[in-house]
């Protein structure tokens, strides 16, 4: 259904860019070559959100650690505490502890359910707070708000600095993203002379657009390669129940 959205959309910015685009220059190759432009922008940005509600997920985990800690403070267990982010941990992980509870109420297997969250998240940061909380199962959970303090500030130390280098990519990719695009800017000025039109309407012409497209479309994606932040890798992986 999500792809079907981004297809559509797509779809429609493509059609709408053709058809502003030959109203303002009277050329079908240069309408179709912008179509094809904002189509391509279009379709990555919509896929880019995945990236995005990832970058949400990883934030919201010292939200869950301070719950926990404070649930354990208040009396409650381990488990209770767990339950409870149904309902008062973070919005975008409410279904999933949601899931959880549902889990534990129907085979009542603590360690089983969180090792289901483990692998519904598969990331590194949420593998950490799950194997601290399954290792305080195992041998008692004399120390586990220690580690969940220690735990919740690492983790806000690298989201602190994850932000201040995103920020600093985040210059240089937007000024990068302006430099490809001047180029179409100027071409769709131009355009709106008759003779600009009719050169780039030749097979000559239309060779140029299509060139212009390919570097542009290799010019994008390297700039955001260079610009994607490297994935911390997965460490406690493997059989469940922590064993590795």
């Amino acid at each position: 259904m999500a792809s079907l959205r981004i297809k559509l959309r797509t779809s429609a910015f493509f059609c709408a860019t053709v058809a502003i685009t030959f109203i303002i220059t009277s050329a079908v190759t240069i309408s179709l070559a912008f179509g094809i432009l904002v189509a391509g922008i279009t379709f990555a940005k919509l896929r880019s959100k995945n990236i995005h509600n990832e970058a949400a997920l990883i934030a919201a985990w010292p939200e869950v650690i301070d719950h926990l800690m404070s649930g354990i403070q208040s009396g409650l267990s381990l488990t209770e505490s767990l339950a409870g982010l149904s309902a008062r941990g973070p919005e975008i992980l409410r279904p999933a502890f949601t899931e959880f509870r549902t889990s534990l109420y129907r085979h009542g297997d603590i360690s089983e359910a969180i090792y289901e969250l483990k692998e519904l998240f598969h990331h590194h940061g949420s593998d950490q707070i799950f194997e601290a909380l399954l290792v305080s199962k195992s041998l008692g959970g004399s120390e586990l708000l220690a580690i969940l303090r220690t735990l919740g500030d690492f983790l806000r130390q690298d989201l602190a600095l994850r932000r201040e280098i995103e920020v600093k990519h985040g210059w240089i990719k937007n000024s990068a993203h302006l430099s490809a695009a001047a180029p179409w800017i100027l071409l769709l000025l131009l355009s709106t002379q008759p003779t600009t039109a009719a050169a780039y309407s030749t097979p000559a012409g239309s060779a140029i657009l299509v060139a212009g497209l390919a570097m542009t479309a290799i010019a994008y994606l390297w700039m955001n390669r260079l610009g994607r932040l490297p994935q911390t890798p997965r460490v406690f992986t493997g059989s469940k129940l922590g064993v590795r």
